[in-house]
């Protein structure tokens, strides 16, 4: 992205902070392919014929911040570090209703192929992996950030370092301290 684009973003954010209410939509539209790979990123190993694709995720984002509190976005990658948030809850919250179906809501017989278990096995992991995060969020602030954007949004090092607004060097610090603590977490007692 360039540095006038990136001015632009931040200007509007300025502009939205102010009130006006316009450049929010105007900074949706001008990130909205970066929308649809964190999206797309975030939706990783989804079936393909579920009900909230790509687009889905990222409309559902965008109301869920337009409606939010959250203002004071400072610039372009903290913009798209809260869409990568506002996703993973809203990706939760449809792993756990697809599970309350699946437990007997609204009951439907389907038969289950190898592709399914996969991607039911992966929701299970990301509600595991959210229930932890819950757990550290008050104790740890940044490693649930970080977890968030590298885990749920598919951010590389760099992206996530410029979203938190932190030195490469500490993602990787947190990231590696992160993997140990939710494998601790996560796997079985012996």
């Amino acid at each position: 992205m360039t540095s006038s684009k990136t001015g632009h973003i931040t200007r509007l954010l300025e502009a939205h902070r102010q009130g006006e209410e316009a450049a929010f939509d105007q900074v949706v539209e001008a990130l909205y392919e970066e929308l649809l790979l964190l999206a797309h990123r975030q939706r990783h190993g989804a079936p393909r014929d579920a009900t909230l694709n790509t687009t889905g995720l990222v409309h559902e984002a965008y109301v869920k911040m337009a409606n939010g509190t959250h203002l004071d976005w400072n610039d372009r990658s903290h913009f798209l570090g809260v869409a990568a948030q506002a996703m993973r809850q809203i990706s939760v919250d449809y792993a756990r209703s697809r599970f309350r179906a699946k437990r007997g809501g609204g009951a439907q017989h389907v038969e289950l192929h190898e592709e399914h278990l996969k991607i039911e096995a992966q929701l299970e992991k990301n509600l595991a992996v959210d229930t932890v995060l819950e757990e550290l969020r008050e104790s740890n602030p940044r490693l649930v950030k970080v977890v968030e954007c590298r885990y749920f949004a598919g951010m590389t090092e760099e992206e996530t370092a410029a979203a938190l607004d932190i030195s490469v060097r500490t993602v990787r610090r947190t990231w590696s301290k992160a993997k140990e603590e939710l494998k601790s977490r996560l796997q079985p007692s012996r």
